[in-house]
């Protein structure tokens, strides 16, 4: 697998809170540069994000996020005004506790509101895995492939934990076959992105591969 397809997988990612407008505008001139398959960037940053981009590059961003503890009407209202601000593509944050309290007829009819929203486009759920014990993983790979959504995301990369191998193979075990999946979170090196990639992963969460690519051209090799 050469350079230029691994980048196909990235979105390309800032999400810190410090970031400022010309960190964004970096993001999206590298996005399009390295033909990668998204920036994912805050929602305040969108409409910028967007005018930068034009339609060289879809623009990510993120709902419920880190925490995804918001009520299901905030996570509607930001999602409807990401989209008017020109989103192509969510990843939205579950409700985390009412997984632990296995109320998942509730995540599922939030993901479902959300998709509803999105229409016809892309939907990722992020479950936080790190979070969540073995079967609670199943159970939410049953919920998303219920759900409409278009993805099952590993991780925010804000909590105790990023994507795992481990996940990626299990994901892959339970969704179902019209669900992709979106490993996110501590993805360092090609060598890793490589074995998400082959382990399901369609999409990849990372910033840190741009970084490496851009390091090795500077460096001549």
């Amino acid at each position: 697998m050469d350079i230029k397809e691994i980048l196909s997988f990235v979105d390309h990612t800032l999400l810190t809170q410090t970031a400022t407008p010309e960190e964004i505008k970096q993001i999206i001139e590298d996005g399009i540069k390295y033909n990668v398959a998204s920036a994912c960037i805050p929602p305040s940053y969108v409409t910028f994000a967007k005018e930068a981009a034009g339609d060289k590059l879809p623009i990510c961003t993120v709902i419920g996020f880190p925490n995804g503890y918001q009520m299901t009407s905030v996570k509607l209202f930001e999602t409807e005004k990401a989209l008017e601000a020109g989103a192509d593509e969510i990843d939205m944050v579950i409700n985390i506790g009412m997984v632990k309290d296995k109320n998942y007829s509730y995540v599922e009819n939030e993901i479902k509101q959300l998709k509803d929203l999105c229409k016809d486009k892309i939907l990722k759920v992020i479950i936080e895995a790190c979070l969540l014990n073995e079967q609670e993983k199943i159970e939410m790979c049953k919920v998303v492939s219920a759900s409409g959504a278009d993805f099952i995301k590993t991780s925010t990369g804000f909590s105790t934990g990023g994507a795992t191998f481990c996940d990626i193979e299990l994901f892959k075990k339970h969704v179902d076959s019209h669900v992709k999946i979106k490993a996110a979170g501590g993805i360092s090196s090609i060598d890793d992105a490589i074995r998400f990639i082959e382990l399901g992963a369609s999409r990849l969460g990372t910033s840190r591969i741009v970084k490496i690519v851009k390091s090795e051209e500077s460096s001549g090799y």
